[in-house]
């Protein structure tokens, strides 16, 4: 399937529209069914931005159509990018449900009308997203924001600045199987939006408002990844421990913003560990890769 242009916040209101026509849907005819498993991923190109020197960046996300599957595609064949290599910092480990601006792609100021393709075959069917710079894809902080929360910047949100993020120590670690690895972020963020729990009886992108901060597999084989303590979900889950869970509220950051983890490998490879810091309308993010060795 060719899945050219970006949803950005049309993509986002026609998220929220789905379920509610699935759901009808399913009460009416059984039409609309929810998979838990078994279903591909489709690549979805947000938008292009520009950058203080020039370049410009396609931003890229994806819906794994599944409710409940992780999927863990190397980069091959399978998942790849093109032109260039096939290796463009894209995610191997893909978590379910809608993932928003999860990677970027810079390409140069004269890049013209080429596009980049990424594409992913997951359950043996292949999609692909198709990343250009026309005019009606150029994505900004406004973009982002309805994106994340469903409403313009107006009033104190035209201040929103996205958290503070770093990590404590070095961006690359060795470890060994089962051997724990400890790391820490360190989070702030300026208090807008102002923190709010999950409205009750939201639908589609209303999430949580307020600092909050986790970390996931980004590459790499995660069902092997174990964190201690265990990590809210970063993506949108209804029903358990997420941000668009009704009612749910992100977890204090001590006031010094250190926020530790312990992860453990339960087999060898190379792992990419991304800590996301949200404070509902911007994102911030920093990966750790982990050579873990037998």
């Amino acid at each position: 399937m060719r899945r050219r242009g970006g949803l950005r916040w049309r993509g986002a209101a026609a998220v929220g529209l789905a379920v509610a026509l699935s759901l009808a849907g399913a009460l009416e005819a059984g039409a609309q069914i929810q998979y838990t498993s078994g279903q591909n991923i489709a690549p979805d190109f947000y938008g292009w931005e520009t950058n203080p020197d020039g370049t410009l960046n396609l931003v890229f996300g994806y819906l794994n159509r599944n409710y409940q599957e992780h999927l863990h595609i190397p980069v091959g064949p399978d998942n790849m990018l093109e032109p260039g290599p096939a290796d463009q910092g894209q995610p191997t480990y893909f978590l379910p449900r809608r993932n928003r601006h999860i990677f970027r792609v810079t390409v140069p100021a004269d890049f013209g009308d080429r596009e980049v393709v990424w594409t992913l075959t997951a359950h043996g069917k292949t999609e692909r997203a198709y990343a250009s710079l026309k005019p009606d894809y150029a994505l900004d902080d406004r973009v982002i924001y309805l994106n994340n929360t469903g409403r313009t910047m107006a009033g104190k949100a035209e201040a929103n600045q996205a958290p503070q993020l770093r990590v404590a120590g070095a961006l690359a670690r060795t470890a060994r199987v089962y051997e724990p690895v400890a790391l820490t972020a360190v989070a702030s963020d300026d208090g807008i939006p102002e923190p709010r729990p999950t409205p009750w009886g939201s639908v589609g992108f209303q999430a949580a408002w307020g600092l909050r901060v986790a970390w996931f597999v980004y590459r790499g084989a995660g069902d092997a990844v174990t964190f201690a303590p265990a990590q809210f979900k970063v993506y949108p889950d209804y029903l358990d421990n997420s941000p668009w869970t009704p009612g749910w509220e992100p977890p204090p950051v001590p006031a010094d913003g250190q926020v530790p983890v312990r992860v453990t490998f339960g087999a060898p490879g190379r792992f990419v560990l991304r800590v996301s810091a949200h404070d509902g309308g911007f994102e911030s993010t920093q990966d750790v890769t982990v050579i873990v060795q037998e």
